[in-house]
């Protein structure tokens, strides 16, 4: 098996990776969404997907032993069922969709939300509750966003962060809707033939920093307030959301 030997790419994958167990961990992914486009700087963004989605399901591993018995099942009920038909639909056009015009998408709605947060008062205050319909929305978004670029974190929390829920229970519902879906993914990828044996290789060598990663998420999750947890996830939304924006406009995955 062999794997990527560039010094350059593990200055860069290696923090990438970092980030997107510390994000699973304590922070429902929200900065998980960095990942590819971080590690595309040195390589080509499918090949980062590639080489991300075994160690995303590594990970999960990880989350799921830490919130095994934290979910919130109508939650999941209403978002999986949406997740997996976005996954489906993301295979059949997977050759065909620009990563571009994925990303301004995704950014627009991220930054629709959030500033719809901050400037519209009633709707900051209103709490919503689970619904199987705009569940089964957000899911397939999310379902499709997440087999593209790893990118589901948006559309989840979009769902999710009007209900306002318990800190802990929010990020073990992102934990369980993850660790479902990056496993799904597993399959149209491998029928993609993403997985060369550089890929898996790279994947593997990199794999020891995901309990880290997640280690450093549950710590980091616990010192934080709910409150001020809340700012961060909303403020988290909205600079992803400018990332994705800019890097759809300027038709490329860079992080500048």
């Amino acid at each position: 098996m062999t794997f990527i030997s560039d010094p350059v790419f593990y200055l860069i994958a290696i923090p990438a990776i970092l980030l997107i167990g510390i994000s699973k961990g304590g922070f429902a992914g929200s900065l998980g969404i960095l990942g590819v486009p971080l590690m595309a700087l040195i390589i080509p963004p499918v090949q980062a997907a590639a080489i991300i989605l075994p160690i995303l399901c590594f990970m999960d591993i990880f989350g799921l032993l830490a919130y095994r018995r934290t979910a919130d099942w109508r939650n999941l009920w209403c978002l999986v069922p949406g997740a997996i038909v976005g996954i489906l639909i993301g295979y059949l056009l997977f050759n065909h969709l620009s990563p571009s015009f994925i990303k301004i998408l995704l950014g627009l709605i991220c930054i629709v939300f959030t500033l719809n947060h901050y400037l519209n008062k009633k709707a900051a205050d209103y709490k919503t509750k689970p619904n199987f319909y705009k569940g089964s929305f957000w899911g397939s978004i999310a379902g499709f966003t997440s087999f593209v670029a790893h990118a589901g974190g948006p559309p989840l929390q979009f769902y999710m962060l009007p209900q306002k829920i318990d800190k802990t229970l929010f990020v073990g519902t992102s934990v369980w809707f993850f660790f479902i879906i990056n496993y799904a993914k597993l399959v149209p990828y491998g029928l993609l033939g993403q997985f060369s044996t550089e890929n898996l290789g790279t994947s593997l060598a990199l794999a020891p920093l995901a309990p880290f990663g997640i280690w450093l998420g549950i710590k980091l999750h616990k010192m934080i307030p709910e409150v001020i947890f809340y700012r961060i996830a909303y403020l988290l939304v909205l600079v992803t959301g400018g990332k994705l924006l800019w890097d759809g406009i300027n038709g490329t995955f860079s992080v500048f």
